[in-house]
C-alpha cells in the first residue's frame, strides 16, 4: 500500500533484479582495517607510562581502509608526535606494523607489534 494511487492502465509488477556478483565485490565499501584487542592492549600500555612521566597528553585512532594509525600527541591541537601504524599489505614484506615520526620517517618496521614497540623503550644511559 502507498500514499499515492496507482496510474490507470498500469498494473504493479515485480521486476527481478539480476546483478553480477564480481562486480558487487569490487563495488563494495571494504571493511576498514582495525587493531585488534591485544595489539590495542600493548599500545595503550607504552601510552599510559608516558602519559604517566608526562611526555604524551592525548591520542586518536583511526581506522582507515587501508590501515589502521595510533596517533600520539603532546597536546591535542598539534600534528602527532608519533604515530603507530598497521597495515596488512605490507604483512608479507616489510612487516605490517611501523612506528613514524612527525615528518613521516619510519623509526621501526616488523612483522611483530611488540618488536616494533620497543623503539619506545628508554635507553640508560651512564652520566659522569
Amino acid at each position: 500500500m502507498t500514499d499515492q494511487p496507482e496510474l490507470p492502465g498500469r498494473e504493479r509488477t515485480q521486476e527481478a533484479t539480476v546483478v553480477n556478483l564480481h562486480e558487487y565485490r569490487q563495488n563494495r565499501d571494504p571493511v576498514p582495517v582495525t587493531f585488534h584487542r591485544r595489539e590495542l592492549d600493548a599500545i595503550l600500555r607504552i601510552y599510559g607510562r608516558m602519559v604517566g612521566e608526562g611526555e604524551w597528553k592525548d591520542y586518536a585512532i583511526d581506522h582507515l581502509r587501508d590501515r589502521a594509525v595510533f596517533s600520539i600527541f603532546k597536546r591535542s591541537g598539534e600534528m602527532p608526535l608519533y604515530r603507530i601504524e598497521k597495515n596488512p599489505k605490507l604483512a608479507g614484506k616489510q612487516g605490517a606494523y611501523c612506528v613514524l615520526n612527525t615528518h613521516g620517517m619510519i623509526l621501526k618496521r616488523g612483522h611483530e607489534l611488540p618488536q616494533v614497540l620497543k623503539v619506545f623503550d628508554k635507553i640508560l644511559k651512564l652520566i659522569d
